[in-house]
C-alpha cells in the first residue's frame, strides 16, 4: 500500500469521531452533468423558481433528469459512494457533509449525511407548502406532484418563492459545521472547498485535515496530508487492508 494510504489508515485508526467533506468531483467525474449546463442559455434563477416550474412543470422535470436522475436512478452509486457507506458501516467514519445534491449517498447506504445546500430528497409544494421526504419521488418518470393539492412539487433548496419561506440551507449548513466541529479527522474528497470558510471555521486546531484531490485546491496549503489519486483507489486499498 502506498505510503500516503498508509498513512491515512493511520489516522483514521487513531480518529474516535472521522467526517468525510464530499464535493462535485465524485459526482461529475461519474457522469452528472452540471446543473447550469443542463439550463443551456436559460437563467438559472429565473428556472429554478417556483413561478416557472408553476408554467412549465415538464420542462423543468427534464431539466432534473437531465442533471441529476438518468445518473441517481440508472448508474446508482459509484464505486467511492458505496466505500464511504461501508466505512461508515464498520464504525470507521462517522459521518458525511456534502455540497452534492444528487442523493447518492444515501442511496449508497449511508445514514448520517448532511446535505448543505439540501437535495431532491426534501421537496417542497410550490402552492399549499406540504413538504416530501423523499427523493422517489422524482423516481416515477414524470413530475412529482403534491399529494394534498396537486400541485408540483421542486426541491426546497430550488424554490425561492414559494407560499412557504424556506431556511433548509441555513440549516442544514449550521448542521454541517457543528458536526465537522465534533470530528478528529477530516477527510475532503473531490472538492476546491465551495462554502468551506462555513464549516470548516468549526475546525478544532487540533483536528487533522486529509485532502483526495487529483488536482490541486484551496486546501492544499492547510492539509495535513494531500493524497492526489483516485478516491477509489485510496479507499479499496484501505478497505482491503
Amino acid at each position: 500500500m502506498r505510503h500516503e494510504y498508509s498513512q491515512l489508515k493511520e489516522y483514521m485508526d487513531q480518529s474516535k469521531k472521522t467526517v468525510a467533506v464530499t464535493g462535485a468531483g465524485i459526482s461529475y467525474l461519474y457522469g452528472m452533468r452540471r446543473l447550469k449546463r443542463s439550463v443551456g442559455m436559460m437563467n438559472a434563477r429565473r428556472v429554478f423558481s417556483a413561478s416557472y416550474v408553476r408554467k412549465n412543470p415538464e420542462k423543468f422535470y427534464d431539466i432534473m433528469k437531465d442533471a441529476f436522475l438518468d445518473v441517481t436512478f440508472i448508474k446508482g452509486p459509484s464505486a467511492v459512494h458505496r466505500q464511504l457507506a461501508e466505512l461508515e458501516n464498520q464504525g470507521k467514519l462517522y459521518g458525511i457533509v456534502t455540497q452534492n445534491m444528487d442523493c447518492l449517498h444515501t442511496i449508497a447506504g449511508s445514514k448520517n449525511v448532511i446535505e448543505f445546500q439540501g437535495s431532491f430528497q426534501d421537496n417542497i409544494c410550490i402552492d399549499c407548502g406540504n413538504r416530501s421526504n423523499d427523493y422517489q419521488v422524482w423516481n416515477q418518470g414524470h413530475m412529482p406532484r403534491c399529494e394534498k393539492c396537486g400541485a408540483p412539487l421542486m426541491p426546497a433548496s430550488f424554490c425561492r418563492d414559494a407560499r412557504v419561506p424556506d431556511n433548509t440551507s441555513q440549516n442544514s449548513m449550521k448542521k454541517a459545521a457543528d458536526m465537522i466541529s465534533e470530528a478528529d479527522l477530516v477527510i475532503v474528497i473531490g472538492t476546491t472547498g465551495f462554502r468551506s470558510d462555513e464549516y470548516l471555521s468549526r475546525m478544532k486546531p487540533q483536528t487533522r485535515l486529509v485532502q483526495i484531490n487529483l488536482g490541486e485546491t484551496q486546501f492544499d496549503r492547510i492539509a495535513d496530508l494531500n493524497i492526489r489519486a483516485d478516491a477509489a483507489e485510496v479507499f479499496d486499498a484501505i478497505l482491503n487492508e
